[in-house]
């Protein structure tokens, strides 16, 4: 796809220095990236849709109220508690 020549009128055109040595590895190189590109623009767009890729219906449960433990035994584990709330220690200075 691409060859050694335009890789060195890339290089002049980005003023970047391109040795002997690196211009195989780039020209590869350059080859897979529009390879890849390449591959991107032969995707459809027709039939897919990305708003349900995991087929999910409703995945939010009902609020339901359940009985829990009592405020006043909870807190009872607490070291400090005021008017039914912990009290935790201010650490911003």
């Amino acid at each position: 796809m691409v060859d050694k020549e335009e890789i060195m009128k890339i290089a002049i055109l980005s003023k970047l220095f391109v040795g002997e040595d690196e211009i195989e590895q780039l020209t590869e190189d350059m080859s897979k990236i529009i390879s890849f590109a390449d591959t991107i623009n032969q995707a459809s767009e027709e039939g897919t849709e990305f708003d349900n890729i995991n087929n999910l219906s409703n995945v939010f449960r009902e609020d339901e109220v359940v009985p829990s433990y009592e405020r006043d035994r909870i807190l009872s584990n607490a070291k400090d508690s005021d008017e039914g709330c912990f009290l935790v220690k201010n650490i911003m200075r």
